[in-house]
């Protein structure tokens, strides 16, 4: 064995040793617990940052651990391989995506099994691979035979230039295309949504039961379904037998409802504009459809409308109203409509002062004089509870009562009903792009909409598809691909050229790693409710809301879908929660240089263009400011981990991002850090080579040694056994659990009893307390000292409760308060042998020789203060 530490050698070393043996496979024996150890996969760009080892280091020390504590695990990876970037590096490198991709997957998982990570590479599964999206393809059938899938128009962003759909997150925050720059417009297309309005109440209901979650994921996604109760009501249009219908959380405010409003793109807008006013409508309806939904919604900016020129009817007055459009009202959202009530609603005053619309005070405080407050103008909407006015029958009612009373009113008049509504939108699926997951529909003009049969699946990609980012979906404009006999008639038919949103993959891969390579079904249903739900998943909070909600309505509705030909009328799961527990990491920051004088999308300079001797903005010469910020390409501040574990090795580059920070708080880089973790294995290195190179040492009965020194050292060997099993088990403390090895090693390096059982027994669980951390050095230094097998193969510690009891305490000697010295006292003495032996110490007898002690103060096991005059 190398006298000295050589990470590059012993790691590649014990990686190939892995692989031989087969230690990290996925154990089937059922006579163990499970555990699904699992991190978030990855988009396979190319190369890992700081963050992907983070999140994939967390997991693996879990992962190791509970092997060594007798579970079986699952710890798989794979590939969430569909997407847009894959599309953008095809037409600027003119490289098909496909190759594009799998070029990347080969790279980033050298790099992933370059960390010494325990994955079970059996399991690999990547979302672009048709076996694997043939399945997705069965499950979208399942949504649709379900009743859960469905095609309807829907308002999506449109680049006038380049003739294609574009996501939200392709429109800047001026409204503009990411690549073209032109002004997008609001269009609108036919396009598949699945009902996850469905399962909202579920949704939002089984939220209490992830006990495992951090509070302020569940509060996220609580507020993203949105629930509210109150009252959908219908305002008869003028001239017309339609009704315009709104849903409120007020009822109690109906008497001052004063005007109207319609999203520019409700169907009615048309039918309600009279002919003068058609010009300013058509022309404030073009304006606002080239605006994007986040400019509409922003809460600082002033709400615009026009009227119509149509009036609707206030049932509950039998008033005239005016009925307007504004760009603060989206016709996705609720009913696409909203009634105003100024004197109540911050918003609706705000546009009622604007727009010199009347503002009817319906409400007023409780214990106040009323008659003043109802012809008194208001400064400011009153939105409190209060009491009802200018309310007809209702005057008088309190507003909270009077809520309920006011639904069943409408409901006898037959003007409305009380509802539940939720502000989750039914999930919009379709991209018009290529590299994405085909959705098996043909389109047949005598059957219309015909799912392609099972046994047809997966409808492949094809690959004969030219890029140039311009003229809509490239798999539109293929004509030996799209047209199709429709699977039910033969009648010539046209394929679904729209592909899945890449969501919809990350929602169920979890459900595939336990059955990756089944080619026959989707997965089989006793070996995923085996293993499933994941114990314990790891990822970023980015995907707090959308990726964790997706994949709990897939989980629920695959629960909800029967088995074929499963005895018993089983369904395919047999859980409600796919994740138990969820860990979300923090961020990795590294020291940034900015310009706090530029712009937030300026600021950032590149270190490598940096004097860091005169830090100054190369372009304006402006002092710069060094912070910490978020590793990214933009700001130039990434830390590629190849370079890191070039210079120091994966043990070292893993005890440092474990050490630096509790898991879900942000990690801020360090290289002095690192190199103090560096220094820490090479200390352990020393101690391990320096008693294997002594081995006289036999291990014995150690259970009760004799010693003082040597009891002391047992009892730092079990505390450090004790405090790391907590660590790891209870809230993922690896930062501490690091610390308690540092202590441990510590006590070893200190101790003077080096030829006995008890240091050998410390050397040993020093090796086996790291192993989970710093696998490689582990298994080397276990084998330096005479076992043969590997030490991921051993059973993790249990502390000896003896050996964590001690045979004295230290006691604190004060003299009026102050400390003066500290004794050794036994550790069963009571209080009065505590006070007897301090009075007897030689600091007591120094400092109260010759004078009076007045009172004297024992807090047992701790001090012993004399109160002397």
């Amino acid at each position: 064995m190398e006298s000295r530490y050589n990470p590059a050698a012993i790691e590649e070393k014990w990686q190939k040793a892995w692989i031989e043996q087969g230690i990290d496979k996925t154990e089937e024996n059922k006579d163990k617990p499970k555990f699904y150890a699992l991190s978030m996969f990855p988009y396979p760009s190319g190369s890992l940052h700081m963050g992907h080892v983070r999140n994939y280091v967390i997991t693996d020390v879990i992962a190791r651990l509970k092997r060594m504590q007798g579970y079986r695990v699952l710890h798989p990876m794979g590939w969430d391989a569909f997407g847009l970037p894959a599309e953008n590096a095809a037409i600027k490198n003119n490289i098909p995506p496909a190759k594009w991709t799998q070029q990347n997957i080969v790279q980033m998982r050298d790099q992933l099994k370059r960390l010494g990570l325990s994955i079970d590479w059996d399991k690999e599964l990547a979302t672009c691979s048709p076996d694997y999206y043939k399945w997705t393809q069965w499950i979208f059938l399942q949504f649709l035979q379900a009743g859960l899938a469905y095609q309807k128009e829907a308002a999506v962003n449109w680049d006038p230039v380049d003739q294609t759909v574009l996501a939200n997150e392709q429109v800047d925050s001026e409204g503009r295309s990411w690549r073209s720059g032109a002004k997008v417009e609001k269009k609108l297309l036919k396009q598949w949504f699945l009902k996850i309005t469905d399962y909202a109440e579920e949704l939002l209901q089984d939220l209490d039961q992830l006990t495992g979650w951090p509070e302020r994921v569940k509060l996220m996604q609580a507020n993203w379904i949105g629930k509210s109760t109150g009252a959908y009501l219908e305002f008869p249009i003028v001239g017309s037998s339609e009704k315009i219908g709104v849903f409120t959380t007020r009822p109690d405010t109906v008497y001052g409802v004063t005007y109207v409003v319609l999203a520019p793109e409700h169907p009615l807008t048309r039918q309600v504009t009279t002919p003068d006013r058609q010009a300013a409508v058509e022309a404030f309806i073009q304006e606002v459809a080239a605006e994007s939904e986040l400019e509409r919604m922003a809460e600082d900016k002033p709400k615009r409308g026009i009227p119509t020129g149509g009036m609707a009817i206030n049932p509950f007055t039998g008033a005239e109203i005016p009925i307007w459009i504004a760009d603060y009202v989206l016709y996705e959202y609720g009913t696409g409509a909203v009634m105003g009530v100024p004197a109540h609603d911050t918003r609706d005053f705000q546009f009622a002062q604007g727009n010199n619309l009347p503002i009817q005070v319906v409400i007023v405080p409780p214990n106040n004089d009323v008659e003043t407050l109802r012809v008194t103008p208001l400064q400011e909407a009153y939105t409190e509870p209060g009491i009802m006015v200018n309310s007809g029958s209702f005057d008088g009612t309190d507003s909270v009562k009077g809520k309920q009373a006011v639904i069943e009113y409408a409901e006898k008049q037959g003007w409305g009903k009380a509802r539940i509504q939720y502000r989750l939108r039914d999930w919009l699926i379709s991209r018009q792009r290529y590299w994405g997951a085909p959705i098996p529909i043909v389109h047949c003009p005598n059957c219309g909409i015909v799912p392609v049969p099972e046994a047809d699946l997966p409808v492949r990609l094809p690959e004969d598809i030219e890029f140039t980012g311009r003229g809509g979906s490239p798999l539109a404009q293929l004509s030996s691909w799209v047209n199709v006999p429709c699977p039910t008639c033969g009648t010539p038919a046209k394929r679904e050229t729209d592909t899945m949103d890449t969501f919809i993959d990350s929602s169920w891969y979890f459900l595939r790693y336990p059955d990756a390579k089944n080619d026959k079904q989707v997965f089989d249903s006793a070996r995923v409710n085996d293993w499933m739900p994941v114990d314990q998943y790891v990822g970023g909070i980015e995907h707090a809301i959308l990726h964790l909600l997706y994949s709990r309505f897939f989980t629920k509705v695959l629960r909800d879908r029967p088995q074929e030909g499963a005895e018993g009328n089983r369904n395919l799961l047999n859980f409600d929660e796919p994740f138990q527990r969820l860990l979300t990491q923090g961020m990795v920051q590294g020291l940034t240089y900015m310009n706090p004088n530029k712009a937030d999308k300026d600021k950032w300079v590149p270190t490598s263009i940096v004097n860091a001797d005169d830090p100054r903005d190369p372009q304006t010469g402006e002092p710069l400011k060094l912070v910490y910020a978020t590793m990214s390409k933009s700001k130039g501040n990434g830390v590629a981990p190849e370079e890191v574990i070039a210079k120091y090795g994966v043990d070292t580059a893993r005890m440092f991002i474990l050490f630096k920070a509790p898991p879900e708080k942000d990690l801020e880089w360090d290289e002095a850090d690192v190199q103090g973790q560096f220094r820490f294995l090479n200390r352990v290195w020393q101690l391990v080579t320096e008693f294997a190179q002594q081995a006289t040492v036999k291990e014995t009965s150690i259970k009760n040694p004799k010693s003082k020194i040597e009891k002391d050292l047992r009892r730092a060997i079990h505390t450090a056994i004790q405090a790391v099993t907590e660590d790891l088990e209870g809230e993922y403390q690896f930062n501490t659990a690091v610390s308690e090895l540092m202590k441990l090693s510590n006590a070893l390096a200190d101790a003077t009893c080096k030829d006995s059982p008890v240091y050998a027994e410390g050397i040993k669980t020093l090796i086996l307390l790291l192993a989970p951390f710093a696998p490689h050095i582990a298994d080397e230094l276990w084998h330096a000292i005479a076992n043969q097998e590997s030490v991921h193969k051993q059973s993790w510690l249990k502390a000896d409760p003896d050996a964590l009891v001690a045979d004295e305490m230290t006691l604190v000697i004060q003299i009026n308060g102050k400390t003066r010295g500290t004794i050794q006292v036994p550790a069963q003495a009571d209080r009065q042998m505590q006070e007897k032996l301090a009075r007897e110490s030689e600091p007591a007898q120094r400092y109260v020789e010759g004078k009076e002690i007045k009172k004297v103060i024992v807090v047992p096991g701790k001090l012993v203060n004399f109160a002397i005059g």
